[in-house]
């Protein structure tokens, strides 16, 4: 077999591959098996028909079409590995000869990994967030704590802001009332604005028992976007309450007996999760120097193929929700221009971050090991809600192992890329990034951790008639 490589540009090659027809006998043999098997002739029994029997009955042709199209693939892939071609998805192929007895030619056109050189990790630099805690952190941490255990007491007086008001609503137009805008004793915030537009100055200044009416546009229903004449009648009014931050508060919401050492340790938790955020930061940054330093000619189809995948994983969550484009468009204050452009962006930028990681691993020789892939899987399924067998079985049957390893391995050259630099926080201290961040990710895109205690949903969930 002989090959010839062509440069058609720095991301695309074409290859021209020469093949004596006697190294077709393997393919062409099984190709009159197969067809053997399939054909019906009198006299011989399937899968017994002789060559010269299907070439009078059949036709050599079809038989050569199915030998070629079996042999072609093994072809390419020996060709590409014989000079080191690295190809970017499925080839481009034309049979350009087919001598019966004497040569099969084929050409292949893919795209290929660009060639670039990495700079010395060592030489790298950025700067993160300091990793201390200040005392207003810690009191700020707590007080969502306490936010989390804290009950609402009714009291006698009119709606301030802040307030919280069990009411009653019910929208008419032109007199007519509107159905599907009656709601009794719904639990509303006032001051947060998050339901309709003049609410909260309707509430201002009402008592329990009072009613008042407002306009406001309405925002769902049969009759979302016309102007409705709306009655609030407010059924009580109840003020928040925060539990003290004192010993019994922190015997009851923590595993301490006293709140000193709630505190301490608060402070300890929340130092850790900032210094995991120092390597993610660190992870980001330098990724950010390297696509900034670098100049790396990017495939455009495989930049096409990025930005339909964004698109085609956009219009599957808003069909999911029951969104159209032009109202999501709307919702998040952009056109289709300035989308496109993002998404034209965001796949550069993805593209461009994954040859630079793949080069980092084979430059370092890195691996993947069945310990980190079994927490990739695991963590996945976890987001998702799955089990995590049932997560793997399903990534074995679709095919998608190998794009996992993938992910894991660049998890596994960003961590080298951030053990290798100089990192330092603002005040000029060194940062170690501990081998053991996380593997995986987004091109390595990592944010800080939360709290869950301070991610907390409503602060008060119960209530407590205390008069």
């Amino acid at each position: 077999m002989k090959t010839d490589v062509e440069e058609l540009s720095p991301t695309r090659v074409k290859l021209t591959i020469e093949v004596p027809f006697e190294e077709l006998k393997p393919s062409l043999d099984k190709a009159y098996r197969e067809v053997a098997r399939q054909v019906r002739i009198p006299g011989f029994r399937p899968g017994r028909v002789p060559p010269r029997v299907i070439d009078a009955r059949i036709g050599r042709s079809a038989v050569l079409e199915q030998a070629v199209n079996d042999a072609v693939p093994e072809l390419y892939n020996k060709a590409v590995a014989e000079h080191e071609v690295v190809p970017l998805g499925q080839p481009d192929l034309e049979i350009t000869t087919l001598d019966d007895g004497k040569e099969l030619a084929f050409t292949a056109e893919v795209d290929v990994r660009p060639s670039f050189e990495l700079p010395d990790l060592e030489q790298l630099s950025v700067t993160v967030d300091n990793a201390e805690v200040d005392p207003d952190q810690v009191e700020e941490y707590l007080r969502a704590l306490r936010e989390r255990f804290a009950s609402l007491k009714t009291v006698d007086r009119p709606v301030q802001t802040g307030d919280f008001v069990s009411i009653d609503l019910a929208a008419t137009i032109d007199g007519e009332a509107v159905d599907d805008a009656q709601a009794s004793g719904v639990s509303y915030e006032v001051g947060t604005e998050s339901m309709l537009d003049g609410l909260d100055e309707a509430l201002t200044g009402m008592s329990a028992g009072e009613s008042s009416t407002f306009t406001a546009e309405l925002a769902g229903g049969t009759q979302a976007g016309k102007t409705a004449d709306v009655l609030v009648s407010v059924n009580s009014v109840k003020v928040k309450e925060l539990p003290d931050l004192d010993d019994e508060f922190a015997q009851s919401a923590s595993e301490f007996d006293t709140v000193g050492e709630l505190r301490a340790a608060t402070r300890k938790q929340l130092e850790a999760l900032r210094r995991q955020g120092q390597a993610g930061q660190a992870r980001e940054r330098l990724l950010d120097e390297l696509i900034e330093r670098i100049d790396i000619p990017l495939p455009e189809r495989i930049i096409k193929a990025e930005i339909d995948a964004r698109r085609q994983s956009l219009r599957d969550q808003l069909e999911r929700a029951g969104l159209s484009m032009q109202s999501y468009l709307e919702s998040a204050d952009t056109t289709q221009a300035k989308l496109d452009e993002d998404f034209e962006a965001d796949a550069r930028r993805s593209v461009k971050a994954g040859f630079i990681l793949d080069k980092i691993a084979t430059q370092e020789e890195l691996g993947v090991t069945n310990e980190q892939l079994s927490e990739f899987v695991t963590e996945q399924a976890y987001r998702m809600g799955v089990a995590p067998d049932r997560l793997a079985q399903q990534l074995t049957d679709n095919g998608q192992l190998p794009a996992v390893v993938g992910d894991v391995l660049r998890g596994n050259a960003l961590t080298v890329l951030a053990e290798r630099a100089r990192v330092i926080d603002q005040a000029g201290r060194p940062v170690f990034v501990a081998a053991e961040t996380e593997a995986g990710g987004d091109e390595g895109e990592a944010g800080e951790s939360d709290l869950d205690e301070a991610d907390a949903g409503d602060p008060a969930t119960g209530d407590s008639d205390d008069d």
